[in-house]
């Protein structure tokens, strides 16, 4: 291998060059988002809020499904004998009335872009 000295050079800055983001944040994302609290000081959310954290897209596109697909637009009866209607704006959006407070500034941490507000309109902040 008359080459090999060329080809480890471009294995290490090809390795150096991957893992850049890496060792230059020093594996920290950052500081996570404080996001503003419900507006009328709701004291329980439709689920416990890691698993709102972690699965609110799963229960919005179940809603979803269930309403659009199936014409199911009943109450949503949770645990505590609740109901909750199956609505992005008429049960999520009550309490947390700023898209650009609560849900923006998650998302551009997470780096997604939900599509929600492709058929939604958003709310105007009342803050």
């Amino acid at each position: 291998m008359y080459d090999s000295g060329k080809i480890l050079t471009g294995l290490a800055i090809f390795v150096l060059f991957v893992t850049f983001p890496i060792w230059y944040n020093h594996g920290d994302a950052g500081a996570v988002p404080k996001v503003e609290k419900a507006a009328n000081n709701a004291t329980q959310c439709v689920r416990p809020v890691d698993e709102m954290r972690s699965e609110h897209m799963q229960l919005l596109n179940e809603w979803r499904d269930d309403v659009l697909r199936t014409g199911d637009r009943s109450f949503a009866v949770e645990v505590d004998g609740k109901k909750y209607q199956k609505s992005l704006m008429n049960t999520c959006m009550k309490c947390h009335t700023s898209k650009k407070k609560f849900c923006d500034e998650c998302h551009d941490y997470a780096s997604v872009s939900p599509y929600c507000w492709d058929c939604h309109v958003a709310p105007e902040d009342m803050n």
